[in-house]
C-alpha cells in the first residue's frame, strides 16, 4: 500500500530542497545585510494566542490539538504573535530598535490551491521601538533588495503602497462611524479581486446613502499622489497620514527603489491589527495573488500584554514566489544544484585503500569529495560517474601512484596531469582545487 503525501504539503526532493534553499538563503543573506537578527520559536503555541490577534473564527483556519494536559495548542499559522509574546517577555532588556527576521514553517488548515498550501515557509521581518515613516520605508526596501536580488524587476513586480490610518481618517470625514470601519475594511480589501459591480454591490449593502458611496468610490481609485494632494486638506486628520505615505513613497525614491512602488488605495489589508501605511508586493501583469504584504501594527504588543509600542513588519511566503520566479526564468542557473571539488577514483585494478585515504584527506581539509561504491568498474565508467556527480576535478589512481603520483582530470576542460601525492596534499587548505 502506497501512502501519499498529506494534500497541500510538499515532498521536497534534492533539486526540489536546491530551489527552497535558494530562495531561503537569499532571505537570509538580504535580511543580514539589512541589519536584521534572525529569531524563531516553537512550531506549536497555545492557541489563545492566535484567537487574542485574530479572533475565535481563526480555529477554524489553523490545526488544532489537545495536549495529554488538556491544552489546547496549535500549529503556528504565523510567527507574529510570537515575535510578539518574544519581545514582551524580554521588552525591558531588549536594546531598541528591535530588527528580528525569520524563516518559520508554518500551517494552515485551509483548500490547497495555486500558490497557497497548507505547509509553507515565510520570510517576516520586523521593525520595533521606531514610529517614523523611516522604519516602514526600510521594511519596504528591504524586501524589494530580495525581489531585486533574485532577478526581479519593476517590470515584473509593483509594491503598491497605502495607509490604514489614511483609510480611516478619509472614511470618517464621509460619514462613516468608527463602529463600522472594521466591517468596511473587509469590503474595500476585496476590490481588487472582484469584478467592479460585484464590488459595488458588496460595498452598497455597507454603505447604503449613494452620496458616501461614489466618494469612497472615487477615493478608492486614486492611483497617484498628486490626485491624492488634491483630495487632502492641510488642517485635517488626513493631512498627518498623507504626509506619512509621502515620506515613505520619498524616502524609497532616495534608496533608489522607487520605480518598483505606487500608491494605491485599494490595498486596505483584512487583517484587523494594522495601524498606519500598508503595502503588498504583486506581479506587474496581475495574474498571481500577492506575493507578500505587510504594514504598521503598532497595537500588536500592547495586546498581547505589553506596552504600546510601535512595530511594523512584513510576510513573504514561499509558494507564490517559486511560481513567479519559475515563469520569469529565475531559477535555472542561479539555483546551485549538487557539485563536487573532487571526485575520486581508479584505474582498473587499482585503488582500495588508497583512494578512501585520500577522499578522507580531501573531506578533512573541507573540500566536497565523493569515490564510487562501485568495485569492478572500468576508467570510463567511473569518469562518467563523476561526470554525473558534477565534480570539478577527477583524481584517478593507477600504476603512476608506486611513484606517488596522482593524475588529476579537469572534468570541464578534460586536460589531465600528474601530481606529486605529497606535494599536493601539502598545497591543500584554501578550499580551492588544485
Amino acid at each position: 500500500m502506497k501512502i501519499p503525501p498529506v494534500k497541500g504539503t510538499r515532498d521536497f526532493y534534492p533539486p526540489d530542497m536546491a530551489v527552497r534553499n535558494f530562495i531561503v538563503d537569499g532571505w537570509k543573506k538580504v535580511s543580514l545585510r539589512n541589519g536584521f537578527e534572525e529569531y524563531d520559536g516553537p512550531i506549536f503555541e497555545y492557541l489563545k494566542m492566535f484567537q487574542i490577534k485574530s479572533g475565535d473564527e481563526i480555529v477554524e483556519q489553523l490545526f488544532s490539538l489537545r495536549d495529554r494536559g488538556g491544552r489546547d495548542l496549535a500549529l503556528r499559522p504565523e510567527i507574529t504573535p510570537t515575535l510578539a509574546r518574544m519581545v514582551n517577555q524580554r521588552i525591558n532588556a531588549l536594546p531598541r530598535p528591535i530588527k528580528w527576521f525569520s524563516v518559520p514553517r508554518l500551517f494552515r488548515a485551509e483548500r490547497p490551491q495555486k500558490g497557497r498550501l497548507r505547509e509553507f515557509f515565510q520570510w517576516n521581518i520586523d521593525i520595533i521601538g521606531v514610529d517614523r515613516p523611516l522604519a516602514d520605508a526600510e521594511i519596504i526596501f528591504t524586501t524589494v533588495d530580495y525581489l531585486r536580488d533574485a532577478g526581479l524587476t519593476p517590470k515584473d513586480v509593483k509594491v503598491r503602497i497605502s495607509s490604514r490610518k489614511l483609510l480611516a481618517a478619509v472614511l470618517k470625514s464621509y460619514g462613516i462611524p468608527e463602529e463600522k470601519l472594521e466591517s468596511l475594511y473587509a469590503v474595500l480589501d476585496k476590490k481588487a479581486k472582484l469584478p467592479a459591480e460585484t464590488f459595488e454591490e458588496m460595498l452598497a449593502e455597507q454603505v447604503p446613502d449613494k452620496n458616501t458611496l461614489n466618494k469612497i468610490l472615487a477615493f478608492m481609485s486614486i492611483d497617484s499622489m498628486p490626485d491624492l494632494e488634491e483630495l487632502i486638506k492641510t488642517d485635517s486628520d488626513e493631512f498627518v497620514a498623507y504626509t506619512e505615505v509621502k515620506t515613505v513613497l520619498g524616502t524609497l525614491d532616495a534608496m533608489r527603489v522607487g520605480d518598483f512602488c505606487v500608491y494605491d488605495p485599494s490595498i486596505v489589508r483584512g487583517l484587523a491589527y494594522y495601524t498606519g501605511i500598508v503595502f503588498e508586493v504583486h506581479e506587474a501583469e496581475g495574474e498571481l495573488r500577492a506575493i507578500c504584504g505587510g504594514g504598521r501594527y503598532d497595537n500588536l504588543l500592547r495586546d498581547f500584554g505589553g506596552p504600546p509600542i510601535s512595530a511594523t513588519g512584513m510576510g513573504m511566503g514561499d509558494c507564490v514566489l517559486e511560481i513567479l520566479l519559475k515563469e520569469k526564468g529565475l531559477l535555472g542557473k542561479s539555483v546551485s544544484h549538487k557539485e563536487l571539488d573532487y571526485f575520486v577514483t581508479f584505474a582498473e585494478g587499482h585503488g582500495g585503500g588508497t583512494v578512501y585515504r585520500i577522499a578522507a584527506e580531501l573531506r578533512s581539509k573541507g573540500f566536497s569529495t565523493a569515490f564510487s561504491y562501485k568495485t569492478k568498474a572500468g576508467l570510463s565508467k567511473l569518469l562518467k560517474e563523476a561526470s554525473g556527480q558534477r565534480a570539478r576535478k577527477c583524481i584517478i589512481v593507477g600504476d603512476e601512484f608506486k611513484d606517488k603520483k596522482l593524475a588529476i582530470k579537469d572534468m570541464a576542460t578534460g586536460e589531465q596531469g600528474l601530481v606529486d601525492y605529497e606535494a599536493f596534499l601539502s598545497g591543500l587548505g584554501t578550499n580551492t582545487p588544485l
